[in-house]
């Protein structure tokens, strides 16, 4: 599907990312766009069209020739001249209000009004049309104002007057010297409200409402809220002044009876409702509403959605009247935007400053383009006041702050400027309550960064996901001291017990980079339960330890459900874990996991039966899903080398490009050589048990069973063999799947280094007496497994130092 956003400035640019990443749309054109959102690889493309209203029926007939599926105007001005009724003339969905709807907006008095006539919360006001009225009306009063044209003013009609000398000179540039032009003809004087500003942005279909998190802008250009007021200078959400309590009270007393106001008015809403709120002494109160996403609260709203939240759908079912089938969720953290502006902004300023980005920008760090282009020598220059909106992601709001500045630092233009004390108010206050904490109680846990509130959530989303890996011998309830697992109700008659502990190693950078976890819990189950296996033993069950700098409940909950899964495959119960927040061993966003099992069998059957084990036996391999879960700091030398992105750049043993990359655009996640590289390990527990079920003491069908894992070939298989005994494999008995030989290739790594440190597409190797050669490959088939017959057990004279394992026809693989 394609979209199409109109604008220019920072908003649209972080529109554009949130709907690109969903799967399904292929294309997101913004209309005009800057100089950041002329990114293919990102899916998004810029369309040379203004959003003016003689425009309109050019982007119309874009949408249709290009069929695109949604429309999301940016601005205000469009949707304040009617754009969305254009687009749905013609069939295409858009995610804004009409014309009617959009008078929230453009008329300051309209919204006035309309509040005072639906009860909703606001400061008392006056409306004049006249200088002469106005000013008469200053002079009699005593009280603090607040003056505000009528119309639009790009966000910079408001006047916070401190005396009558600068109320009237307010009221001047407004009426008398028209600074912005005839939006001043009509004013709007309210009385001064107390208290701190909170934004909330809400999406509507016209009945059901969306709060998304609350956030903090900062108007004033300088610091300490110092200077002229400008369209924003920065912004934090979420913003802890907006508690929960208080969220609950805007819920029910200003956006929802604001939606159901407009609808009942005739003129339903949809889309993005902003209001702009006062947190008084007597609760929350309207200051003014937008029609559309507010900049630069949506950088740091939308930079702070979940993966797994497909922005296109949200927007997309808004628009379609059924926003109550769509889920919008956030991560559990902080995200704050610093702008950097033009010298001289609000007010005149240069243009065409070169920028240039001194090093790569910093982890959980993006930087959202306002106003910015391309020169005609290829240059990114500036072109507006405010430039950049640099957004840093963490899981407090002081790292997120400090992660922002770092972007801020490394990015250099003539003139530059930036406010320095983003979210100063939520900082002090956070620090007075610490302090006063610190007073009253002393230090407490969560002072260290260890949050025992966040464990105790993540204990509670993972209770239902424990306990569907139930099975004969535990009820996987977890939340005491210690798993409990009954071994006689196993039916076991003489057990020995088998345990495994790994973890999945440096495969978790990959799972990292590409925030995905869940596939990353299915490895460490698989590294448990085949090492079990090969014992002969049934995996009984298993307990996972999860470390990290910061707990992200999100991608806990995520890693455990891939435990989980790991364990319903394997038929393992998961009765227990671990998990631990140390910041002080970790950095933000790591975590290392561990796992440990227990399988069972019985004590004749124990695998490798070493005195069975002869010349001639069979070796059988069993494929592999991928790389597994060892050799994976190799592979990243590899990718690293040859200057790829693993979560931007095309798969390519799938894609056919040599290569590797992508320079036309960037693929889907599923499509990237990162997703690729997670596939999880192959679980061979449930095809190798109905293997070993059929034999006992007397037929022993499998002697032996090797797990490749680090080591590869050379050093896994000898492990099970009698020392008089080596095996000879031939290369050439199985094809190098494409994976392996596109890792071969790309890093030159030579045919025998690959057989010692890859499973080169053999994941388990079995040692099988000849005569059930054919019963033992056809049980495994039943199973779903692709079985190859790989070579044979050979007599080797040791004495001579001769290799234990002999790769034959191994120069085959190139």
């Amino acid at each position: 599907m394609k979209v199409l956003i109109i604008g220019s400035g920072g908003r649209e640019h972080a529109l554009a990312r949130a709907i690109s990443k969903s799967a399904k749309v292929t294309q997101v054109f913004v209309a005009p766009g800057n100089g950041g959102t002329e990114a293919p690889k990102e899916k998004i493309f810029n369309l040379d069209l203004g959003y003016s209203k003689d425009n309109f029926s050019k982007l119309v007939q874009f949408s249709v020739e290009n069929e695109i599926s949604l429309v999301i105007p940016g601005p205000e001005q469009p949707l304040v001249d009617g754009i969305s009724e254009c687009f749905k003339k013609v069939g295409i969905p858009c995610f804004g209000p009409s014309q009617q709807a959009s008078r929230i907006e453009g008329s300051k008095a309209f919204s006035k009004d309309f509040m005072q006539r639906h009860n909703i919360p606001t400061a008392a006001y006056k409306t004049f049309n006249d200088y002469r009225s106005a000013k008469d009306y200053l002079e009699s009063i005593s009280h603090r104002v607040v003056i505000k044209a009528s119309g639009l003013a790009a966000g910079k009609g408001v006047y916070i007057p401190l005396n009558k000398q600068e109320e009237l000179e307010c009221l001047d540039e407004l009426m008398i010297s028209k600074v912005f032009g005839e939006s001043g003809d009509e004013i709007v004087i309210e009385e001064y409200l107390d208290g701190e500003e909170v934004s909330v942005l809400a999406i509507t279909d016209g009945y059901t409402v969306v709060q998304l998190p609350p956030a903090q802008d900062h108007k004033r250009a300088y610091d300490n809220d110092q200077g002229p007021n400008t369209g924003g200078m920065g912004a934090y959400a979420p913003a802890p002044i907006a508690t929960p309590k208080i969220l609950d009270d805007i819920q029910k007393n200003i956006i929802q009876p604001t939606i159901d106001g407009m609808r009942r008015d005739g003129f339903p809403f949809v889309g993005c409702l902003f209001a702009g709120l006062m947190i008084t002494p007597q609760g929350p109160k309207v200051i003014e509403y937008n029609c559309r996403f507010g900049d630069p609260e949506t950088e740091a709203v939308l930079s702070l959605l979940c993966d797994s939240c497909d922005f296109f759908d949200v927007c997309l079912a808004a628009a379609e009247s059924r926003l109550d089938s769509v889920s919008v969720d956030f991560i559990n953290g902080y995200a704050a935007t610093v702008i950097m502006a033009s010298g001289g902004y609000p007010g005149s300023y240069e243009k065409n400053k070169h920028i240039t980005f001194e090093g790569s920008v910093p982890k959980d760090v993006v930087v959202y383009h306002a106003g910015t282009s391309i020169s005609s020598d290829g240059n990114l220059v500036t072109s507006g006041g405010r430039v950049l909106a640099v957004t840093g992601v963490s899981d407090t709001l002081q790292s997120a702050i400090e992660n922002a500045y770092s972007g801020v630092r490394g990015i250099v233009f003539d003139g530059a400027f930036y406010r320095n004390d983003i979210g100063h108010r939520a900082l002090a206050k956070a620090s007075d309550k610490t302090a006063s904490k610190s007073a009253e109680k002393g230090l407490t846990y969560s002072d260290t960064g260890v949050d025992i509130e966040k464990g105790n959530k993540l204990v509670d989303l993972i209770k239902p996901i424990v306990k569907s890996t139930k099975r004969s011998g535990t009820d996987s309830e977890i939340g005491g001291f210690g798993g409990l697992f009954d071994l006689k109700a196993t039916n076991f008659k003489d057990p020995i017990l088998v345990s495994a502990t790994d973890g999945v190693g440096t495969k978790l950078i990959i799972a990292q980079k590409m925030g995905i976890h869940t596939s990353i819990g299915i490895d460490l189950v698989a590294m448990q339960v085949n090492d079990i296996i090969v014992q002969g033993a049934e995996p009984l069950f298993f307990l996972d330890y999860y470390a990290c700098g910061g707990l992200d409940v999100n991608n806990a909950k995520d890693f455990i459900s891939g435990v989980a899964r790991g364990c319903t495959i394997s038929n393992c119960a998961l009765i227990g874990g671990e998990t631990a927040e140390m910041p002080d061993v970790y950095g933000k966003g790591e975590y290392d996991v561990a796992g440990f099992a227990v399988g069972a069998v019985e004590r004749d059957m124990v695998l490798p039966k070493l005195g069975l084990i002869k010349d001639g036996d069979v070796v059988l391999g069993l494929a592999s899903s991928g790389v597994h879960s060892n050799g994976f700091s190799l592979v990243r030398r590899i990718i690293s080398n040859a200057q790829l992105d693993m979560a931007k750049d095309t798969c390519p043993w799938k894609s056919g490009n040599a290569a590797g990359g992508n320079d036309s655009a960037t693929p889907d996640i599923e499509a990237t050589i990162g997703y690729e590289l997670l596939t999880p390990t192959k679980i061979y527990v449930k095809s190798l048990l109905s293997v070993l079920r059929t034999q006992g003491p007397e037929n022993i069908k499998v002697k032996a069973l090797s797990h490749i894992t680090g080591g590869g070939f050379i050093d896994n298989i000898p492990r099970v063999l009698p020392e008089h005994l080596g095996v000879d494999i031939d290369a050439t008995s199985w094809t190098l799947p494409p994976l392996f030989k596109w890792l071969k290739e790309l890093g030159n790594v030579d045919s025998y280094e690959m057989a010692r440190t890859f499973n080169c597409g053999i994941g388990m190797i079995l040692i099988v007496d000849k005569k059930y050669e054919s019963e033992v490959t056809e049980s495994l088939k039943q199973s779903g497994e692709t079985v190859y017959s790989i070579g044979n057990v050979v007599q080797r004279d040791n004495s001579s130092g001769s290799s234990k394992v002999v790769m034959k026809n191994i120069e085959m693989w190139g």
